[in-house]
């Protein structure tokens, strides 16, 4: 059973279609899917805070005791092992870097080089993937959490 998003506005629709598409690909090893669907979720406003949340909480739920600099790196290897047999342009330190900001770490104003849109964009669905692959959960069910952590912080504030 495939996921509708149509009862989303259509700005959080495009986050919901474009990264399901670069997940799914991830998750699929297509490189030729990838490139495509990763261009246009880069252009998707806020699909990098929405992603960083999916992270989180797939990080929290595969880690319920917490994680260490072990498990961090053990995440980061798997990952960048995995994604590099069919996307050679898999950067570490930029899965690192979302490792970070979605546990809370990372304050890009202290980067000299924090990646950008299209960087995040090319390197949360391979860290997606990875860590979908531990839950064996459905991508839709940590994206529909994370658009609700979203909506929830942006009332608070």
């Amino acid at each position: 059973m495939t996921t509708t998003w149509r009862h989303l506005p259509a700005p959080v629709r495009e986050i919901a279609v474009t990264a399901t598409d670069a997940v799914d690909a991830a998750r699929a090893r297509d490189a030729e899917a990838y490139r495509p669907a990763v261009a246009r979720l880069a252009t998707a406003d806020r699909a990098g805070l929405v992603l960083g949340g999916v992270v989180r909480l797939l990080l929290e739920e595969g880690h319920p005791d917490g994680l260490d600099g072990d498990d961090v790196r053990q995440v980061l290897e798997r990952c960048v092992r995995a994604a590099a047999t069919w996307w050679p342009e898999v950067d570490p330190h930029i899965l690192l870097v979302l490792l970070a900001g979605a546990l809370g770490v990372y304050d890009p104003g202290d980067d000299d080089a924090p990646p950008d849109p299209a960087a995040v964009a090319r390197h949360a669905p391979l860290l997606v993937a990875d860590l979908l692959t531990v839950t064996g959960r459905p991508f839709a069910d940590y994206l529909t959490a994370a658009f609700g952590e979203v909506a929830r912080t942006e009332l608070h504030d």
